[in-house]
């Protein structure tokens, strides 16, 4: 489907990014999901974009059954809603800078930091607008960041925003860039998950799409039924 997936425990990928973040090193990471698979499947420079991450996770349970299939090991889900939740847990300190999401996301994420995980520090945030930014609103954004000195930027744009966004400033920021998508919105308490049960079905997207069935009810329909056409197809060509 034109991206590659890494293949680590959940593990491995949690201490392998928090040793990045403890390098500073230039990095980002993309967790890959049926959408994003379809998308970089219908658009090559979006699929190059992923691929040049330095870590492409299986956040969907669907991604990681065809990860396990395709490659004859078994692959654990590496959501990033679960991602964020073991940063959240570290012992150590952290320094987080959330960009994206709203101001009333940011806000109840950071108060549950605060009475959860005193020790992770939140050190700045910025809400971009729904717009193209300029090259120098992106060079201030770039610099705002860097001033604070963060181990880890949460990027929650969305996909594909977000990837774009993180392939073009990665070379520009000093920390590890993550892209959670609307894991933010979950960890704040705003957005509700599904149980775990669905979760292991591989039935979380039908609990979103109950909870926001206008906006997403087009994309599942035809994202998730071109995946299972592009399954199949795989299958019967091999």
């Amino acid at each position: 489907m034109n991206i590659s997936i890494n293949t680590l425990s959940y593990q491995q990928s949690i201490d392998r990014v928090m040793e990045w973040a403890k390098e500073k090193r230039k990095a980002y990471i993309c967790f890959a999901n049926v959408h994003m698979s379809v998308e970089a499947y219908r658009n090559q420079r979006y699929a190059q974009i992923i691929n040049k991450a330095n870590l492409v996770l299986p956040d969907g349970k669907p991604i990681a059954i065809v990860n396990s299939w395709l490659n004859k090991k078994s692959q654990e889900r590496i959501s990033g809603m679960d991602f964020l939740e073991s940063l959240l847990s570290q012992s150590h300190p952290v320094r987080l800078f959330i960009y994206g999401s709203t101001e009333e996301v940011i806000e109840a994420f950071r108060n549950r930091v605060k009475n959860q995980h005193p020790h992770i520090n939140i050190v700045g945030h910025i809400c971009p607008p729904f717009r193209a930014l300029t090259a120098e609103e992106s060079e201030q954004d770039n610099a705002n960041i860097n001033a604070v000195n963060p181990d880890i930027v949460l990027v929650a744009l969305g996909c594909p925003k977000q990837e774009k966004w993180m392939a073009k400033h990665t070379k520009d920021i000093n920390a590890v860039l993550l892209g959670i998508g609307a894991a933010l919105e979950v960890s704040s308490g705003r957005r509700k998950r599904a149980p775990l049960w669905m979760q292991q079905a591989s039935l979380e997207w039908l609990f979103r799409l109950v909870q926001e069935p206008r906006r997403l009810f087009k994309r599942y329909l035809v994202t998730n039924t071109f995946f299972m056409y592009l399954l199949v197809k795989h299958y019967l060509l091999k």
